[in-house]
This record gives structure tokens, sequence and C-alpha cells, in this order.
């Protein structure tokens, strides 16, 4: 059994269950999206720890030989960036949205697959923000589904570039936690940046759906106010 409690037999297993009426050719390409969603995972989980490291005052010619890399390679693949105040939710909810991008044969990232990849963190404060309005994940899928282009003929390899309303998206969500005095960026974040895109995909998807931007910015203060006073009694 590996350190994560999950073997080749479990994957395998699991591919077979989903799939099946595939192909073998089929799952190979299955097989291979689902790796590259791993590794994306893997390299956030090594980002988190380098983090963690350089708080306590490693230097990146310590980080470069807990690696196995040279201090110059850890420090431009692991130096912060875009997502440094990402939380761990927020950030897996990008590289389910890449995934999302990937199964659908697209050659970039899309503000309809950062939702779609907020609707896929149950966990995030985002997912709850958008169930309890709508009350159906469903009907919020189903919109987003709509609102996807056409897939294309062939998955792209490797990183998937963010379309340039996205990466508007991503640094007004990093305004949104400015703005709301937090010294982190969650989903709840990321939604709001997706919204204040106002002629995205995805901000055209939430006001079908009755949102607007000064509604959400008032309902994600309100709870994480909330949760703070309850986190304070316990």
């Amino acid at each position: 059994m590996s350190p994560l409690d999950i073997s080749l037999a479990d994957l395998i297993a699991r591919l077979d269950e989903e799939l099946p009426e595939a192909g073998e050719l089929a799952r190979i390409s299955e097989a291979r999206l689902r790796a590259q969603t791993l590794s994306d995972l893997g390299d956030q989980l090594i980002d988190h720890y380098v983090s963690k490291a350089k708080q306590v005052g490693a230097s990146w010619t310590q980080i470069g030989d807990a690696i196995g890399v040279s201090k110059q390679a850890a420090q431009q693949r692991h130096a912060p960036a875009a997502f440094d105040r990402f939380t761990n939710l927020n950030r897996h909810s990008i590289v389910l949205s890449q995934e999302v991008a990937r199964t659908h044969k697209h050659d970039s990232i899309g503000t309809e697959h950062l939702l779609l990849g907020l609707l896929s963190e149950p966990q995030g404060l985002a997912y709850e923000v958008l169930v309890a309005k709508t009350e159906s994940e469903q009907r919020i899928r189903d919109a987003i589904q709509e609102a996807l282009p056409p897939a294309g003929e062939k998955a792209p390899r490797g990183h998937i570039p963010f379309h340039d309303e996205s990466k508007e998206a991503i640094a007004q969500a990093r305004r949104a936690s400015t703005d709301l005095g937090h010294d982190w960026v969650g989903t709840e974040h990321t939604l709001l940046g997706l919204i204040r895109v106002a002629e995205s995909p995805a901000a055209q998807i939430l006001r079908n759906l009755g949102f607007t931007s000064e509604e959400l910015h008032e309902t994600v203060k309100t709870e994480i106010t909330r949760r703070s006073a309850t986190r304070e009694k316990q």
C-alpha cells in the first residue's frame, strides 16, 4: 500500500467501474487525464510544504536538497506566485477546473471552467453559497454545461493556460479578499472574482441564476463573520 493508502489496483478498479462500456483506447485517454490531475495535486502538496519551510526560515538551497533539485530549480518552480494566498480548497478547485477543460478538450481555462471547479469542491464556502441560493446543484451544473464551448478534437497536453477573463477573475478574487480584510483567498473570493468580470460566461451564468455582485459580497461577508463567531464560542 502506498503512503496515500491508494494502490494501483484501486485506481484501475475505479476507472473500470466508472467507464464500463469504454474501449481500451478510451481508457488510456482517461487514465492520462487522471494521471495529470494526480500530478497537479502532487505539485500543490509540495508547494504547501515548501511554503511552510520558508515560513520557518529554510533557504532555497535546503529546500532544493529536500526535493532533490538545484536551488535555482526549486526557486523557479516553487517560489510564491499568483496562488500563494489561495487556500488548499481553492487551489484544488483550480486543479478541477483544469481537469474540466482537459476533459472537454478545450485549449484554455475559461471562467465557466473555474465556476464548475468551485461547484466540484463541496467543502468550499463557494459551493455552499451557490447551492443555498439555487437549492439545486444540478441546476447550476446544467447552466454551466450549456455555456461550455463545444468539445475540441484533441485533449491538450501538459499545462493549460488561463483565458484572459479567467486571469482577471483570479486577480479580482485577490482584490475581493483584500476588500474584506482577509489574509487568504478562498473559494468564496474566487466566486466574487468571477461575478466581478461582468462580461464573462461565469458572470452571465451567475446573473441568470439570480446572483448579483453586491449580494454575493454581503453573503460572503456575513457567512465568514458567522463562522468566526461560531469558532470563538467553541
